[in-house]
């Protein structure tokens, strides 16, 4: 991906993301510390760089409006973000970008048994490209603990350490140079 290229990255996102209820969004690198920065995305006190498409949800606005800019987001600090992740490689964060197109529990079709499964591993390294080929990446995903190339395709979708008071959600953290990308999927069942 062109990382100057904005309609490369809404295309991807949209076709990645749309129809799930995520998160993604991407902010500026103002800290040494990017888990602070990742905090600033997480409440919304920042808006793209690049003032590129973001996705959330309506369903967060009442939370945000009551009070909790960072809706559906716990209040963490930096040092739980930081200690709540695990670092992926950039093939892993790819698939598990790809892995958050997919609705929780019982979906019927895994990105792993589609047809298009090549193109939405495209569409997430398009995404992930924005970041830099030096980024890094961060899940909040327990296969992570034990792996930094766990296969995020390979079964279902499954959560982490939770970030939210949904029943279950799962993130995934880029961090660039200069910027920072946070995606997050929710099972709203919570």
């Amino acid at each position: 991906m062109d990382p100057t290229d904005s309609t490369a990255w809404d295309t991807a996102l949209e076709r990645l993301l749309d129809d799930v209820y995520t998160f993604a969004m991407a902010g500026p690198r103002h800290h040494g510390d990017w888990a602070r920065d990742v905090l600033a995305v997480m409440d919304r006190s920042v808006t793209d760089p690049r003032g590129w498409r973001t996705l959330e949800w309506g369903i967060d606005k009442e939370g945000r409006e009551n009070g909790r800019p960072a809706y559906p987001f716990l209040p963490p600090t930096a040092e739980q973000v930081r200690a709540w992740t695990y670092p992926v490689t950039a093939g892993a964060a790819a698939e598990l970008l790809a892995s958050l197109t997919q609705e929780w529990f019982l979906e019927g079709r895994p990105v792993r048994a589609r047809a298009d499964r090549n193109d939405v591993l495209a569409d997430a390294r398009t995404v992930l490209g924005r970041f830099g080929a030096g980024a890094v990446f961060r899940t909040s995903a327990e296969r992570a603990r034990a792996s930094a190339s766990p296969e995020f395709l390979a079964a279902d979708l499954a959560g982490g350490r939770p970030f939210t008071h949904h029943v279950m959600d799962l993130g995934l953290i880029a961090v660039g140079a200069d910027e920072v990308g946070v995606f997050w999927s929710f099972n709203a069942n919570g």
